[in-house]
């Protein structure tokens, strides 16, 4: 029966460890060091590939030359060449899949947890901004307050001019009840 890839199996609690999973190198890496651990990785399939362009260049000089006999023989040694970089191709594919899983497994969670970081920041950067724009409400609410205030003091001050004010007019109508008249006027 088969499970998905990087299931748990029934049998065990723990999953199979991975030569690979503590290596945070391993996932980081740019082509150059990918091209350079596959090499390290799977030596055999660039060494057929270069026995097989080996061959094909010896063939070439061997039917230029006239020499039928070696000719016959690099293209047998040409076969041979492809024939052993497939064998390698198939079974570093097979010795290793249990990694290329795990790799896109990481890199599913790498990519998926780069999306949540810019997710948040950019979460991160709307709530700054909706609280800078509360801020600047507030400032703009107070003063207009403050703005509406002094207004209504110097409306006030305005009015105390024009009429003399409370005290004024107290006196003025204390001396109007005394002389007889309402105005306060002499």
């Amino acid at each position: 029966m088969d499970q998905p890839p990087g299931s748990q199996s029934p049998l065990t609690v723990r999953e199979v460890p991975s030569s690979f999973a503590d290596n945070q190198a391993y996932f980081d890496e740019s082509r150059w060091q990918k091209f350079t651990r596959r090499l390290k990785e799977e030596p055999l399939i660039p060494l057929g590939c270069a026995v097989t362009c080996w061959a094909l260049w010896g063939a070439t000089k061997s039917i230029r030359s006239g020499d039928s006999f070696n000719a016959q023989r690099m293209f047998r040694m040409r076969l041979y060449g492809q024939f052993f970089t497939i064998v390698a191709m198939v079974a570093g594919s097979f010795y290793y899949n249990s990694d290329r899983i795990l790799r896109k497994e990481y890199e599913e969670i790498v990519k998926e947890r780069k999306a949540t970081e810019k997710r948040n920041a950019w979460i991160r950067e709307l709530e700054a901004r909706d609280k800078e724009e509360k801020d600047w409400r507030e400032k703009i609410k107070e003063v207009t307050e403050k703005r509406k205030q002094e207004e209504d003091v110097a409306r006030a001050k305005e009015e105390a001019k024009k009429d003399g004010g409370v005290v004024t007019k107290a006196v003025k109508g204390l001396r109007g009840r005394l002389t007889g008249e309402e105005g306060g006027k002499p």
